[in-house]
């Protein structure tokens, strides 16, 4: 099994330094094909591991070599194949074959064709890095990874000012969490003498409760930046100027995950801090409602995609700081598949409409796109949570933890939350798929994406619809890592009223989205209606004007005070100091260069002089050392 192991890790390496080979040469298909193939290998190993794990195999731990040993620190090139890590690799490999074979199609007649791919594979072998790790300090190396990789994907299209400020905007504020995480590790190593899991692990329940407290925070904040919890929310939207491929990637099976990762990684630590679960439920039942809200009204078919992406986040939180850690893994399993179809699908739609992404100015696409909009729509079912597609099964179970475990006002929450994204699910399938055909007004003609774009597509939606019928082998396996808590209403009445419910709740909102959006009154907004200048619509388009206060309180202050640093610190202490040292000794060549003048003449008499300076040093010393009795016995006698 461990040939399986180092295949599924290392094939998207070689995948990314062999597109590498081809970054300065004009594009070629060869440059997308040879990584997409060797995903396509990584997913089939990780296949073959899963099949041994669940017909009862032990996990697979290999230690590749060294990497630090010093003192008691011993830090190995460990990975470790269980029931979570495996699951984690089965959804990372294959959302990101997936991706890769349609990205051939989707940056066909891009410049960077071969660079994309290069960075697309280094971005899933960061993630597996991170996931197959033994350690802490091996999590961290991958942690690193994919937020050096994102930044290169989000600012791929480095020519377009707004690319690269939101490439620097993700990389800038996962740097600020991860300081907290990188704290959290140490106070890890300082309390155990150790980062293997194993023994850390084996060892927390014996330290003190107020040090585990502050372990558990430290690592959730670097949790908050990767998977983009409130106040490190903003750069996850933003991030959507990169090409939409990366979106699917980051949101699905990549970066945002490694956040929820972390916590169920680390369930013997948080088990043992109930108080900082509950915060953490908490946070995520927030960012739940207050992504999904602004998803309400946004125009941006990305960014909508996106902010359902935070909420979803938070219904994932939940279940983790609630101790339903399979739970949470589960919904991370499912959301994976509908998330990136959902992207890819949006993706079509920008080819097909020019790269517009105002969906007012799209309507009517189901006539020229219909496999696209089959696709939009059943994942769009599959996250509002309508049985019997795979959201119902997760995003339900995250509704029942909350009420078993007697959170009823964040079941309250997110059982709200489940309307809202109902309807602007499908307030986007509907303004882009249905009504009259605006896009005629802008002069568009749309069209289908390439027919192997949609086939690469198609595993993601049968998952989207079948992968909730996997839980109880899913459940099976898993628990025999991450503890196996069963989560059932106790009436088996109070469960059908329950889930009944929530379902009548949904439809109803999607029933709502379709009679407001589906229909050919639908104008494309222009300030104003009264829609708009409502205060209410205002505060939610302009996402609670936190960009603005972070601008206007945080990032201009803090421009203000490097510039004073600048000019009065740096230019006229620092820059002045090491200018006066260069300005003496370039001085001091100026004088003694006429030493070097070449004149026979000039250089005698500096020969001479220096022959006397020399010989007169030499008398000087030597008269010391004679007579250095008597010079102690003088200065002695004068007192120094």
């Amino acid at each position: 099994m461990e040939l399986y192991l180092y295949l599924a890790l290392f094939s998207p390496l070689v995948g990314s330094l062999f597109a590498g080979l081809f970054g300065a040469s004009p594009r070629t298909k060869i440059a997308g094909v040879v990584p997409s193939l060797l995903l396509l290998l990584s997913f089939v190993s990780s296949t073959v591991l899963l099949i041994y794990i669940l017909s009862g195999g032990e996990k697979v731990h290999v230690e590749m070599m060294t990497w630090m040993a010093t003192g008691d620190l011993y830090i190995p090139f460990g990975f470790v194949v269980d029931q979570v890590s495996v699951t984690m690799m089965m959804v990372v490999t294959l959302v990101s074959t997936v991706v890769h074979f349609y990205s051939i199609g989707y940056m066909d007649h891009d410049k960077g064709f071969n660079r994309f791919f290069s960075y697309l594979s280094a971005f899933v072998f960061s993630m597996m890095i991170l996931i197959m790790s033994d350690n802490f300090a091996g999590l961290f190396i991958g942690w690193e990874g994919v937020g050096l990789c994102s930044w290169l994907l989000i600012g791929f299209w480095y020519h377009k000012e707004s690319a690269t400020w939101a490439a620097n905007e993700a990389f800038i504020m996962n740097r600020i969490a991860d300081l907290g995480m990188l704290i959290g590790i140490f106070l890890v190593y300082w309390n155990t003498g150790s980062l293997q899991y194993d023994h850390v692990f084996a060892t927390v329940g014996a330290l003190d409760k107020e040090v585990l407290t502050w372990m558990g925070i430290f690592l959730f904040i670097g949790a908050m930046g990767k998977s983009a919890q409130f106040p490190l929310h903003t750069w996850l939207a933003d991030a959507m100027e990169g090409p939409t491929p990366v979106s699917a990637l980051i949101h699905a099976a990549t970066m945002v995950t490694a956040g929820v990762y972390l916590v169920v990684r680390a369930n013997p630590l948080y088990d043992l801090i109930p108080n900082v679960g509950l915060f953490i439920a908490s946070l995520g039942a927030f960012v739940a409602l207050f992504a999904a809200s602004m998803a309400l009204v946004n125009r941006d078919m990305k960014r909508i995609i996106a902010y359902s992406t935070l909420s979803q986040l938070g219904y994932m939180f939940v279940a983790a700081g609630l101790g339903a850690y399979w739970v949470a893994l589960f919904h991370l399993m499912a959301h994976a598949f509908f998330k990136a179809l959902l992207f890819l699908g949006a993706g079509n739609v920008m080819h097909a409409m020019h790269n517009e992404l105002d969906p007012f100015k799209m309507g009517g696409l189901r006539k020229v796109m219909k496999g696209t909009f089959i696709m939009m729509t059943l994942a769009s079912v599959a996250l509002a949570g309508i049985y019997p597609f795979a959201g119902f099964f997760s995003k339900d179970l995250i509704l029942e933890v909350g009420f078993v475990e007697h959170h009823y006002i964040i079941y309250t929450v997110l059982l709200f939350t489940a309307g809202l994204t109902a309807f602007y699910s499908f307030r986007l399938v509907a303004l882009i798929f249905h009504g009259e055909e605006r896009y005629k007004l802008f002069g568009i003609h749309p069209h289908e994406a390439y027919k192997f774009m949609l086939v690469a597509m198609s595993p993601l939606l049968l998952l989207a619809i079948i992968a909730g019928s996997f839980k109880m082998t899913y459940f099976e396996m898993v628990t025999a890592v991450l503890p196996a808590t069963e989560y059932h209403v106790h009436s088996t009445i109070a469960y059908w009223i329950m889930t009944i419910g929530t379902q009548l709740f949904v439809i109803l909102a999607i029933a709502f989205a379709y009679k407001k959006y589906a229909n050919n009154k639908v104008k494309v907004p222009d300030g104003t209606s009264k829609m708009e200048n409502r205060l209410c619509y205002k505060i939610l388009s302009n996402q609670y004007y936190i960009p603005y206060i972070y601008e206007e309180y945080l990032v201009k202050p803090y421009r203000e005070l490097s510039t004073v640093f600048w000019k009065q610190v740096d230019m006229k202490v620092v820059d002045a100091t090491v200018d006066g040292i260069a300005g003496i000794i370039y001085a001091g060549g100026e004088k003694t260069r006429v030493m070097q003048s070449g004149n026979l003449s000039t250089m005698l008499k500096w020969m001479v002089a220096g022959t006397i300076g020399l010989l007169s040093f030499a008398v000087v010393f030597g008269l010391a050392v004679r007579y250095s009795g008597e010079i102690k016995t003088i200065l002695s006698g004068l007192g120094v």
